[in-house]
């Protein structure tokens, strides 16, 4: 199985979100990361899942500066390879792995490589020869039901279907907006809210990470 992590933006939760999918999915699980910016200044998303997961992550192109990876590459002058040679490198890992998880950078939209290809080209492409699963993470906060909106209908537009809505960073405390958005965005985008990670996951140890997993994913992965 092929899943896909993409969000409505940047720092909603996603990293985080793909670790519990690959903690869930177990050691024969792999971690793909098409292209990691920030390198020079950030712990990159594929350290922060290994750390949590503990699983093998594949990073496909490194870039220096913390921006779209399209933007960081053009920058420096660095060529990504396009979109396709991403999902072959993807098909190949889905001959010998249970699981592969391909986690975006930013919104759906943002360019992977400097040829224009998006997260959504990719979940297209494989989708033709492999069942793929795609997970939206998304904030409960004012503003989320239109970010999620768009989102949604972009992968649509494309023929993929979205599996769920993942809820990235669930405060203790819910305000006004984050309890109508709890009941909202499903009704919004017909899409089920099928895992919330609590507020701060992303800070617990590894050992308390894997143990609380399956408790936030029970919505989405029972039985998978």
């Amino acid at each position: 199985m092929i899943t896909i992590v993409t969000g409505t933006d940047t720092g909603v939760g996603k990293t985080v979100a793909t670790a519990a999918l690959a903690a869930h999915f177990g050691p024969r699980a792999v971690v793909v990361k098409p292209a990691q910016t920030g390198i020079g200044t950030d712990e990159p998303d594929s350290s922060v899942v290994q750390h949590l997961a503990g699983c093998e992550v594949d990073e496909y192109t490194r870039l220096e500066d913390p921006l779209a990876p399209d933007t960081a590459a053009r920058l420096r002058g660095i060529e990504i390879p396009p979109i396709n040679e991403h999902a072959a490198r993807v098909r190949e890992l889905a001959e010998t792995r249970d699981t592969v998880i391909v986690e975006g950078a930013g919104g759906l939209m943002v360019r992977l490589d400097t040829d224009g290809g998006t997260l959504s080209d990719l979940a297209t492409d494989l989708a033709r020869d492999h069942p793929v699963r795609v997970y939206v993470v998304t904030r409960v906060g004012l503003g989320t039901l239109n970010h999620t909106a768009l989102t949604v209908e972009a992968l649509r537009s494309r023929g993929v279907e979205p599996a769920g809505l993942v809820l990235g960073a669930v405060p203790d405390a819910l305000g006004l907006a984050e309890e109508c958005a709890l009941a909202e965005l499903p009704r919004v985008t017909a899409v089920p809210i099928v895992a919330a990670l609590p507020e701060g996951a992303g800070g617990l140890d590894p050992e308390h990470f894997r143990e609380r997993v399956d408790s936030w994913l029970a919505g989405c992965l029972a039985g998978q």
